[in-house]
């Protein structure tokens, strides 16, 4: 495949094109667990090659639950992405963090029930470590680039728990205070999956996460509007491109080094010659380098 990128980025709602690109080109990938979610975009940005993905496809056709999060990610991987960047819509779970604000977070917890959330299997186990979900390095590099902006209106957030939720219906109150008795700082519905295999394809990953409203526990929520909710997703989206323009410029002269890119040194638990071949076959681009 002639298209490479090292840097990835996956766009959620409301994301669905990265304007800046040049030097476009579309690159439709296959990949041994289906397409993936549309046909990537590869294109140069503040001088660098980047690969884009719309996460939902670019007319927003898929739901959370659908996405083809192996392909997504496998699809990256094939085109060398080494630092993946996801921007998502989230709804927030604390006064602090109010619409349009950024919040890059650290942890993740898991209350998704019908995603397939990693390559092995079929004859091959391995056990990634997780204890720290997001890369550091690259984590400080979008919350340095978002606060060095002073974007008008947004309040930058580092750190913080995003609640992965099934979807595609929010939360109910009961759940929302839950949440927030946790300390919880936002909720979504994508983000876990994607780190999860990111950090088993060797990819540098962390979140962008885009507050378009508070979640259903604000007494105010109930006069959040659709039209409210799609101009902060407006805004965000632009606020967003103009980080992870900064990102890949920082990335572009000094990308950091990441224990995410020798994630597997340690992980994989069978010996790969006693591994079925086909497996072996199938997840070629992820154990290549250990075998």
């Amino acid at each position: 495949m002639a298209a490479q990128a090292k840097i990835g980025i996956i766009g959620g709602s409301g994301l669905y094109q990265m304007e800046a690109l040049t030097e476009v080109e579309e690159v439709p990938v296959e990949t041994p667990f289906g397409p993936p979610s549309d046909a990537l975009i590869v294109g140069t940005l503040e001088g660098a090659r980047v690969a884009f993905l719309a996460r939902h496809g670019r007319h927003h056709t898929l739901m959370p639950s659908e996405l083809p999060f192996r392909a997504n990610i496998y699809a990256m991987k094939q085109l060398g992405v080494e630092y993946l960047i996801s921007a998502s819509a989230v709804g927030s779970l604390k006064a602090a963090a109010k619409p349009l604000d950024m919040v890059v977070p650290d942890q993740f917890i898991d209350r998704t029930k019908n995603r397939v959330s990693t390559f092995f299997g079929e004859g091959i186990v391995a056990h990634i470590a997780f204890g720290d979900p997001v890369c550091g390095a690259l984590a400080q590099v979008i919350a340095d680039a978002a606060t060095q902006l002073h974007l008008p209106d947004v309040t930058l957030h580092r750190g913080g728990t995003y609640v992965c939720m099934e979807g595609p219906a929010f939360s109910t109150k009961a759940e929302s205070n839950l949440y927030r008795s946790w300390d919880a700082t936002v909720i979504g519905m994508t983000n876990l999956p994607e780190a999860k295999l990111a950090r088993e394809a060797e990819m540098a990953y962390a979140t962008l996460a885009l507050v378009t409203d508070y979640d259903c526990w604000h007494p105010d929520h109930d006069s959040v509007t659709v039209e409210m909710v799609i101009g902060n997703l407006r805004k965000n989206a632009q606020n967003a491109q103009d980080v992870i323009r900064a990102v890949v410029r920082s990335l572009a002269t000094s990308p950091p080094p990441s224990d995410a890119h020798d994630a597997l040194k340690y992980a994989i638990i069978t010996p790969l010659d006693q591994a079925p071949e086909a497996t072996l076959e199938k997840l070629d681009l992820l154990l290549k380098k250990y075998r």
